[in-house]
């Protein structure tokens, strides 16, 4: 069964003439889905030299080829835009069930271009089984995203999802998130967060996508007998196992810590002293005494990483209290308690900010004395300022090196401008070869590699072969953290599609993904000089080894070379390996 035989499509939004058009979905891109469909869309679409923010950048939301079937945690979505912090091509992955929605429906993608004359008007898309319209949202302007989620679900079916623009999104600013509502269509807790894209859903005056998917059913596999039976066995094999994510990430602090890569005070140490409030244990005691728990984002997840935080009087605060927001919003703040982050998480959340870049610009402002370290009231104060638009506010709200540009602070963590994550790239080198060469810039999702005794030898090809199966994974719309394999992906693309797909035709996909997106930021005026990381990272030392990155730049060249050979377990590696 291909693609035209499912009658899929993807549905085309003018925000200039406010015109909506479907189109049928290529044969040839049977295969393209989640990051590889948003970076072939971008590479032969959008001009890489635009202005992220002006009319002729373009809006991809992008499910991954095995939404919305019975692939288990297989339904996320991709938005794809050239980014407003980074000014290269991004991509950034979320959770929730508008990529299950969207694809059950029958369409692989939306693409938005354009922007409207009047800057001032809302907008909504509404997509269900008879269609895709605009609908004017004047009256969702600024809101936050549970109250426009709220009046949202006064108006659609109950099973509809949402995906939302916060007002740092509506006000353009560079750490922007996009909202996507969770399981139970609800809460917009699942974001779309890294690279500024909801500066661009805000710039194209788009507040809402909403998705009814109505009585729908799953998608249908070529081969459905030996599709179910993948299906079976990799899910009864990833339940008999470990599952080290049943706690969620923030349970990964004190492996963090051990590591030297639990950043303090703006990375100038590896470890914080408050690790032990902050570590996901706690957050997993609360729950006997406040309720809550952990649930799954999305329809089908069988991880169930994210956990649902309730204050101490039993009230619901947050989901999904993730184990880099405990990072870059706590340790690396000062911060000394998992609930003041819970706090801030919200208010992220709310506003619609990516935490990894806030916590990153407030850590900035602290290091430069504007801030005094640990300060949980101002930095709720400067995360409700980036909702009404002061200049604290803005500047916060663009991210860490617009905050270095402010205060002239020489410890600016940032690569390709976008604030570099939880994992420190001083201890985890490999890690930040990835960080150096990926097209995403600072971002441990491209290819995380978590060896901190790896050979300097092995680092490009490491880096270079995690980077070519996270690049497979988040086109196929699995969640990393499930951690298929590169030749499980191959399988089931194999049954679903109802014909061969060799080990070379997938190992291609995925370099062809990458190969897409450095081409564009190649296009876009990256260089070679742009493939580094700031000094700070070669000159901060941290840990009892006193260690710096100090990779050659011969190594991170040759992470960007043609493909290396393979490694011999490959294919039979889990993602997250």
């Amino acid at each position: 069964m291909t693609a035209s035989a499912r009658d899929e499509k993807i549905i085309r939004v003018d925000m200039s003439t406010l015109a909506v058009s479907v189109e049928p979905f290529p044969d040839e891109w049977s295969l393209l889905g989640g990051r590889a469909l948003s970076a072939r869309i971008l590479a032969s679409e959008c001009d890489p030299t635009c202005d992220p923010l002006g009319p002729d950048n373009v809006l991809v939301f992008a499910p991954g080829v095995l939404a919305g079937t019975s692939a288990p945690t297989s339904g996320r979505i991709s938005v794809g835009a050239k980014s407003p912090l980074t000014h290269g091509i991004k991509e950034a992955n979320s959770g929730g069930n508008p990529g299950q929605h969207l694809t059950k429906l029958g369409y692989r993608a939306i693409v938005v271009t354009g922007k409207p004359e009047d800057a001032e008007a809302r907008y909504g898309l509404e997509v269900d089984g008879s269609g895709a319209r605009i609908v004017a949202a004047d009256e969702l302007r600024g809101r936050w995203n549970y109250a426009a989620c709220e009046e949202l679900a006064e108006v659609y079916p109950k099973q509809a999802s949402f995906i939302t623009c916060g007002p740092a999104g509506e006000l353009q600013l560079a750490g922007a998130s996009v909202a996507c509502t969770d399981q139970d269509n609800r809460y917009p807790t699942r974001h779309a967060a890294r690279g500024g894209l909801g500066a661009v859903m805000g710039a194209k005056c788009l507040k809402f996508i909403a998705i009814d998917p109505g009585k729908t059913k799953l998608r249908q596999a070529g081969d459905k007998k030996k599709f179910n039976e993948l299906v079976k066995q990799f899910s009864r094999n990833y339940l008999a196992g470990p599952q080290p994510l049943s706690k969620g990430t923030a349970s990964s602090v004190p492996v963090a810590q051990m590591l030297q890569t639990f950043p303090y005070k703006n990375r100038v140490e590896g470890q914080s002293p408050d690790a032990e409030q902050l570590d996901g244990a706690r957050i997993h005691e609360s729950f006997e005494t406040r309720g809550g728990g952990m649930h799954n984002c999305l329809t089908g997840c069988i991880v169930q990483c994210s956990n649902v935080v309730h204050d101490a009087e039993g009230n619901y605060k947050t989901s999904a209290l993730e184990f880099e927001t405990i990072t870059l919003l706590g340790s690396n703040c000062a911060v000394t308690s998992w609930e003041d982050v819970a706090d801030l998480d919200r208010l992220c959340d709310e506003v619609g900010l990516d935490t990894i870049e806030t916590g990153a610009a407030l850590a900035v402002l602290m290091d430069a004395g504007e801030m005094n370290w640990g300060d949980v009231a101002g930095m709720k104060d400067a995360i409700e300022q980036i909702a009404n638009g002061t200049d604290l506010g803005k500047m916060v709200g663009n991210g860490a090196a617009a905050v270095g540009h402010h205060t002239g602070h020489h410890r600016v963590p940032v690569v390709k401008g976008q604030a570099i994550p939880a994992w420190d790239p001083r201890p985890l080198k490999a890690t930040g070869v990835t960080y150096a060469t990926s097209p995403m810039g600072a971002d441990h999702t491209a290819g995380l590699i978590i060896n901190p005794g790896m050979p300097e030898d092995q680092m490009a090809q490491a880096s270079q072969e995690s980077q070519i199966k996270n690049a497979i994974c988040d086109s196929s719309g699995f969640c990393q953290f499930i951690g298929p394999t590169v030749e499980q992906i191959r399988e089931l693309y194999v049954a679903f599609e109802g014909r061969d797909v060799t080990q070379e035709e997938i190992v291609d996909y995925g370099w062809r993904c990458l190969a897409d997106e450095w081409d564009f930021n190649r296009r876009a005026g990256f260089t070679d000089a742009d493939d580094d990381l700031p000094d700070c990272m070669k000159q901060d030392a941290i840990g009892p080894a006193k260690v710096v990155f100090d990779v050659k730049r011969e190594v991170i060249a040759d992470a960007r070379q043609r493909k290396s050979q393979l490694s011999d377990d490959f294919f039979s590696s889990a993602v997250l390996g």
